[in-house]
């Protein structure tokens, strides 16, 4: 039997895996199965990973077209500033040199400010 390309090429059927079609022997309790085995299953998660993301609708508070204006670019700063606070506290407990600990505080700062930049952004024209 050949691989369906998608999951709607092979709709679901309870009792049949949504993946290959193959007849699943009947549970006795639970939530009924989708697919007949863990690579049947992963196969479906690999198909769904691989749509592209515009399948996917914005999330709620961005403007699709606007730069700088997404939840994600704001997350993934706000998770580079916490991983790099992190670090300097770190550093403080081993007792680094002040020089590196003022690196660290300086990178720290650059981070918050391009944080701050993606969820306030400047109108064009002002620095």
């Amino acid at each position: 039997m050949s691989t369906p390309t998608s999951r709607e090429d092979f709709p679901h059927t309870p009792g049949f895996c949504a993946w290959c079609g193959e007849e699943m022997p009947g549970q006795q309790r639970g939530r009924p199965r989708k697919f007949c085995s863990r690579s049947c299953r992963q196969r479906a998660y690999e198909q769904r990973a691989s749509q592209p993301a515009a399948d996917a609708p914005a999330p709620t508070g961005t403007r699709p077209g606007t730069p700088g204006d997404t939840g994600d670019e704001l997350g993934d700063q706000l998770f580079e500033l916490r991983c790099a606070a992190e670090d300097l506290v770190t550093a403080m407990d081993e007792r680094a040199e002040p020089a590196e600990l003022r690196g660290m505080a300086t990178d720290l700062v650059r981070l918050a400010h391009r944080a701050e930049q993606l969820n306030h952004p400047q109108p064009p024209g002002r620095a």
